[in-house]
């Protein structure tokens, strides 16, 4: 008995927030889904065609008999329990999961087709089961049925539907951005006003013909024009949005070099810190300048690639109408694309130019300063060339203290000169009698104000002397009196 029972339950997809529609997981078999007509289930999406892509997904059983779900490359993606799934790569599901094909509009809080994995009975289940797109077929594969031209103007609601509105979703890339923006508007109201209804069509369908109107046809292949032409649209205003940053950071960047030229006329002597902080905003702006060109760059690439990839799917589809003028309009694209591509390496010329340009004007400021110090140095070493070889006193070696100049023009410190009369009463240079001792305030001056400029181990050893020989000069005096008692 428990066998029987389990023998009776079956694994289903139960469509979410519908009673019917559920799509049945048989065993040993492989359950394909997608708009396209060669497959299990036939999913045709009322709002959007191209939100389910001709062979979507595909469930299967694996070794160990357990369910899985692989995304065959869909344009919308399948979703399991609300994660992106990586396309051909099977995920192992389990009652309860939920799968999502597809994304959800902007005005819809949740996709159109969403499933919940269930495991019930058969006989509770089957009143709500899908119909299989792939029963009743029984046409031998060796018979081709050959379409009229109004046949396929039909069926191309399925197959060649999508093609069309890809080779539309290309074409309207080349043209102004204007033109764009009114063919979008025009085909949502156009999207908004229909109410189009397409049955999945099943075998008797292929047999009795043409169904639909040409103008249900019309209607569908605008709906599937607004939608490439919206979606073509969101790149082109992501490029021009992102050039029109570049723009603005280039405008950013001659005025900084316009400011560091003004400061550099108004003051050559530009402090320490003023050129720290120019070049690190030049820095920053170079970094900003390099993120921007990556995300230029990678929107490029992205542009490329889709390009390429519908180059390649218009390649694989042969029209007998119409094919030249698709050449065309792709050969626009390309061009555009050129163009792109070559103002934007003609702005990232025009940014190494400015920070060359910047650079070599640091360059310039740091020599500059370089030259002033060398100059200063330069100005103190021959100061102190003056003091040591003119303003030095033969006696003593030292810089005058308290000068005094005798009778032969010859300049002595005070204490010095002093000191050699007690012995000699001539010249200690050129040997004359000295007859008169002046003193020399100018030399006394201009030693004090050139010590200010030296170190401060030279201007405290000048002070050292001043005292020891004030210091001796007291002593003297005092010594004198007591010696004349």
């Amino acid at each position: 008995m428990a066998a029987r029972g389990a023998s009776r339950l079956a694994w289903c997809l139960r469509r979410v927030g519908a009673s019917g529609d559920w799509l049945l997981l048989e065993a040993g078999t492989e359950v394909s889904v997608g708009r396209g007509l060669d497959l299990t289930y036939q999913l045709v999406s009322k709002t959007c065609p191209l939100m389910i892509s001709r062979k979507h997904c595909v469930f299967q059983q694996n070794a160990e008999g357990q369910w899985t779900v692989k995304d065959n490359k869909s344009l919308n993606g399948v979703w399991l329990n609300k994660q992106r799934l990586d396309p051909l790569k099977a995920y192992p599901i389990a009652e309860g999961d939920h799968i999502q094909l597809g994304v959800p509009l902007e005005n819809r809080e949740t996709a159109e087709y969403e499933y919940e994995v269930i495991k019930e009975e058969w006989e509770k289940i089957r009143p709500f089961l899908a119909q299989r797109n792939d029963l009743g077929k029984t046409k031998s594969l060796r018979t081709k049925r050959k379409f009229s031209l109004e046949e396929s103007e039909i069926s191309g609601s399925e197959g060649p539907s999508d093609s069309r509105s890809k080779r539309d979703r290309v074409s309207c890339d080349s043209e102004p951005l204007g033109k764009s923006w009114e063919r979008v508007e025009q085909a949502k109201q156009i999207t908004g006003k229909m109410d189009v209804k397409l049955p999945s069509p099943g075998p008797s369908e292929e047999r009795s013909g043409p169904v639909h109107s040409e103008k249900a046809v019309s209607v569908t292949h605008k709906d599937q024009k607004g939608c490439g032409l919206a979606q073509s649209w969101t790149g082109l205003e992501m490029l021009r949005k992102t050039l029109v940053d570049i723009m603005k950071l280039k405008v950013k960047v001659q005025e900084k070099q316009t400011a560091v030229l003004n400061v550099k006329q108004k003051r050559r002597k530009c402090a320490r810190k003023e050129i720290l902080a120019m070049e690190q905003e030049l820095q920053e702006l170079q970094d900003q300048l390099c993120l921007e060109q990556e995300q230029h760059q990678q929107q490029v690439e992205e542009l490329e690639k889709t390009f390429s990839k519908e180059q390649q799917k218009l390649e694989g589809v042969k029209w007998q109408h119409g094919e030249e003028n698709l050449k065309e309009q792709l050969a626009q694209v390309l061009q555009e694309h050129r163009a792109l591509m070559e103002e934007l390496s003609r702005s990232k010329k025009d940014f190494e130019e400015i920070i060359r340009a910047k650079n070599k004007e640091l360059e310039e400021t740091k020599e500059e300063k370089e030259k002033v110090r060398a100059q200063k140095e330069e100005v103190l070493n021959q100061m102190n060339d003056v003091l040591e070889n003119e303003l030095q006193c033969t006696i003593c070696s030292e810089h005058f203290i308290e000068a005094v100049t005798l009778n032969c023009a010859h300049s002595f410190c005070s204490y010095c000169i002093n000191e050699w009369t007690k012995r000699k009463v001539e010249c200690p240079i050129c040997r004359q009698e000295i007859t008169s001792k002046t003193r020399s305030l100018v030399l006394d001056n201009c030693i004090d104000r050139m010590v200010e400029k030296l170190d401060v181990e030279m201007k405290d050893r000048r002070l050292t002397l001043i005292r020891e020989r004030k210091g001796e000069r007291e002593t003297e005096c005092v010594g004198e009196p007591s010696h004349g008692q």
